[in-house]
């Protein structure tokens, strides 16, 4: 992984299921990973390795979907020269108003 999120950024994501009675479109999303047509929004966090939050692979927004994903696993992803990478310019949204969510899930 090129960037990684700070331990700040990582600190003020929710614990896994704290906003799991919170409607999808309000969820709120506090990182994007990505590595070319390939997006991962964060909304929860265990603290040590799993995330929660929408992942949208190859830009498949038909199988898109909301799931977990191993920290690990997407720090050592990698093809060719590519690696996933960390938003550095992302602000904390609601998935609401991401337009990739909207379009992929239809909240």
């Amino acid at each position: 992984m090129w960037a990684k999120p700070s331990k700040g950024q990582l600190a003020k994501i929710p614990k896994l299921y704290a906003t799991e009675d919170i409607p999808a479109k309000d969820k709120k999303i506090y990182l994007h990973f990505f590595m070319g047509g390939s997006d991962w929004y964060i909304a929860e966090y265990d603290g040590k390795d799993t995330f929660f939050g929408f992942a949208i692979l190859n830009g498949d927004t038909q199988n898109a979907e909301w799931g977990y994903v191993s920290f690990q696993e997407l720090k050592s992803v990698k093809y060719k020269f590519v690696e996933v990478d960390t938003d550095k310019h992302w602000t904390i949204r609601k998935a609401g108003e991401i337009d990739k969510i909207v379009k992929a899930s239809g909240v």
